[in-house]
């Protein structure tokens, strides 16, 4: 009976299917890669958006300035750049460490924002 068991788990699980689609692994790592998800600053659907307003003091024109800083529209961007932009933290953008299957999973889902618009 054991030896049946464990060959029918066996067999199972070698025609199993993967636990979750590519598409849903994609929209996982959009909401949180790794802490912090690319929809908090990018926005649901890739567009872009106010990250916060604020003020500094200009040491030239000693002036006090009204700011913001926004975070850019992704879904409209090449591979290469949408790349290099995951790769490359700059600024308040934070690092990943994505994998190259995972970015290119993130960047076929971003970029997918845009059909419904076509």
């Amino acid at each position: 009976m054991k030896i049946w068991l464990i060959s029918a788990l066996l067999c199972g699980a070698a025609f199993a299917s993967d636990f979750i689609t590519k598409n849903e692994y994609a929209k996982m790592l959009y909401q949180n890669p790794r802490g912090i998800g690319c929809d908090k600053c990018h926005g649901s659907g890739g567009e872009g958006s106010l990250i916060s307003k604020y003020r500094h003091f200009d040491k030239k024109t000693k002036q006090v300035i009204d700011d913001e800083l926004r975070a850019p529209r992704i879904n409209n961007l090449d591979f290469e750049t949408f790349k290099e932009g995951v790769l490359s933290a700059r600024s308040v953008m934070p690092s990943y460490f994505l994998t190259d299957e995972e970015i290119n999973l993130l960047y076929e889902y971003v970029i997918n924002f845009n059909k419904d618009k076509k």
